[in-house]
């Protein structure tokens, strides 16, 4: 048996934070930039998985990110702001697009653009409330709260969203079947 990740942003979404509780969300010694990062991190990890709709203008070569990549960030996530007074943005994207999901993809254009995707979603602006993660603001961060807040926020979203979300134009939906 195996368990194939949804399909579709707000799925990806979805299960992601079905998969994480408030004990788990509150369980850092900086809770509103943690949350607020790990929001960040989740629209990523939805990002990246749901690309591939978009053949070789979402990936050059289809890879298979899975949520123990996801997980992983979490847990770093975690360790830096429970032991660092500041946090490094830097590394946290260095991590996250080089080494947990960049172990994976070996196209070295897709290398630039899985760095390129995560500084957009981990900088300093995603522990701002409304930071635009697209040009026209639907997609963004919202105040850190509980699961609950969170999967509120993520039901708001279109069923099918639209390319701006993925950072591309909207002819791109011309090539996703």
């Amino acid at each position: 048996m195996t368990l194939e990740p949804p399909t579709g942003l707000k799925s990806n979404l979805l299960r992601t934070y079905a998969n994480l509780d408030n004990k788990m969300l509150n369980d850092c010694k900086k809770p509103n930039e943690f949350k607020k990062l790990m929001f960040a991190f989740s629209f990523f990890h939805a990002i990246v998985q749901d690309r591939r709709k978009f053949g070789p203008i979402g990936w050059n070569i289809p890879y298979a990110f899975t949520f123990e990549d996801f997980d992983v960030c979490r847990k770093q996530l975690k360790s830096f702001l429970d032991d660092y007074d500041v946090i490094d943005y830097k590394v946290l994207n260095t991590l996250g697009s080089e080494v947990n999901y960049g172990g994976r993809v070996t196209d070295d254009k897709d290398i630039r653009l899985i760095k390129s995707i995560l500084w957009r979603f981990v900088n300093k602006g995603a522990i701002e409330n409304d930071f635009k993660f697209s040009d026209s603001g639907l997609y963004k961060t919202i105040e850190a709260g509980g699961q609950e807040d969170y999967i509120k926020y993520v039901n708001t979203l279109p069923l099918v969203p639209h390319p701006e979300a993925f950072g591309l134009h909207e002819n791109a939906e011309i090539t996703t079947n």
